[in-house]
């Protein structure tokens, strides 16, 4: 959307009443739908994502992926979308109907796909943009340290051009600069997309130390392998619907997930105490 261009028409937003509390304390999407115009692009997702946990969401390209991250973070109207109906809420406080800078005020921040950094600017200038929301020379201050700590590299890099960095050292950047708003909950876009499978690794093991330290994180990613690895609950999107979920173990399991998601065909799936090959088959969400 170009800069001059105006704010899209509003739409009417069914606000059904959440819980005070979410469950757990953690984030809480219920009933979400989504359109862009007269498209339908979220029907009715409902999931948690538990305090402290990682939760995946998995699902082919245009399954409504990255719709439904913008919906928790407020960007929406930034696509020209807009929440018709459901909500979100985190921590017992309803998110639906505030906008970005509100939204990560309360400690949700969203690492976009594609990264995203602001290619003219230097890395450290990308860092304290990140920073803006934050009350406190000593808490900007102790988040970017602990930023450099996870990526030495940027430390390194800090006065060169964003746009000059690698993909990977990059898209290390766009993770630093929404982790200097200090989220408890972080939002990841298909963080190792194009990156080499070294350099995915690294991303993938930094969100697991980012999560020990006590981030949830909820990570759309296609790489279904790693994000599986990584989560301990997952859900499985389909032209908008939320038609699989459970635990990532099981998922994982799955004869459906592995053939779909992870590229194994029945041949290749080894066969159980000696029989047919046989794996759990979760049972999808009715229509």
């Amino acid at each position: 959307m170009a800069a001059d261009d105006p704010p899209p028409p509003e739409h009417p937003v069914k606000r059904p009443p959440l819980p005070e509390k979410a469950p757990g304390s953690g984030l809480l999407i219920e009933d979400l739908q989504v359109s862009y115009g007269p498209v339908q692009a979220l029907r009715g997702v409902s999931l948690q994502a538990p305090e402290g946990s990682v939760v995946a969401v998995l699902g082919s390209n245009g399954a409504g992926k990255s719709t439904l991250l913008r919906a928790v973070s407020g960007t929406l109207r930034f696509h020209r979308g807009a929440v018709t109906g459901g909500g979100v809420a985190y921590a017992g406080d309803r998110l639906t109907g505030l906008n970005a800078a509100e939204i990560v005020a309360r400690g949700v921040t969203q690492v976009p796909e594609g990264r995203r950094v602001f290619g003219r600017m230097t890395v450290a200038e990308n860092l304290r943009a990140g920073a803006l929301g934050v009350r406190g020379r000593k808490a900007a201050a102790a988040a970017r340290e602990h930023v450099m700590e996870l990526f030495p590299v940027l430390a390194e890099r800090a006065g060169q051009r964003a746009g000059l960095l690698s993909g990977g050292e990059q898209q290390m950047l766009a993770i630093g600069r929404a982790l200097m708003a200090r989220p408890r909950v972080l939002l990841l876009d298909e963080p190792t997309l194009g990156l080499a499978p070294l350099m995915a690794a690294r991303i993938a093991e930094t969100v697991r130390r980012i999560n020990a330290e006590g981030t949830t994180v909820l990570l759309v990613e296609q790489n279904a392998a790693m994000a599986l690895s990584l989560a301990s609950h997952a859900y499985v999107l389909e032209v908008g619907e939320v038609v699989m979920s459970g635990p990532a173990g099981e998922l994982a399991a799955s004869d459906e997930v592995r053939r779909r998601y992870l590229g194994e065909s029945d041949e290749e799936l080894p066969p159980q105490d000696g029989g047919s090959p046989s794996r759990p088959v979760l049972t999808r969400w009715p229509a």
